[in-house]
């Protein structure tokens, strides 16, 4: 049991230095561990501040865990659009989202239970 939890993390890890690499904002994660009806272990949200930005952020996110630890997102939605790419990774889901697409789904307070961690931006 530890075993999957520390490859979580580490999955955490390296998804966060993604997003960091390519300059999102933004980046949080919501741990759901302790909510019975969570999908996932965690939520990663962060934003990109345009189309283009959105899909580097989702592009390097790929790579870079495609790369350092040999896992492919299970799915990944709304790539072709920019506004709102989601990415599942089984025990993490990740949301890159534009500001204002960020500001009307609001997922933070959906899942406002779940324990947050606020993450530095590269400068």
């Amino acid at each position: 049991m530890a075993k999957k939890i520390d490859a979580t993390n580490i999955l955490l890890e390296n998804i966060i230095n993604a997003i960091q690499d390519v300059k999102g904002k933004e980046i949080i994660s919501l741990d759901l561990r302790k909510i019975d009806s969570a999908i996932c272990k965690y939520f990663v949200i962060c934003t990109g501040t345009s189309n283009t930005h959105v899909n580097s952020i989702e592009s390097n996110i790929k790579k870079t865990i495609s790369r350092d630890l040999g896992e492919k997102p299970f799915h990944i939605e709304g790539n072709n659009i920019g506004e709102w790419v989601l990415m599942d990774y089984s025990d993490i889901i990740v949301h890159v989202f534009q500001e204002k697409t960020r500001a009307f789904y609001n997922i933070e307070d959906f899942w406002g239970d779940a324990k947050f961690k606020n993450y530095k931006e590269e400068e």
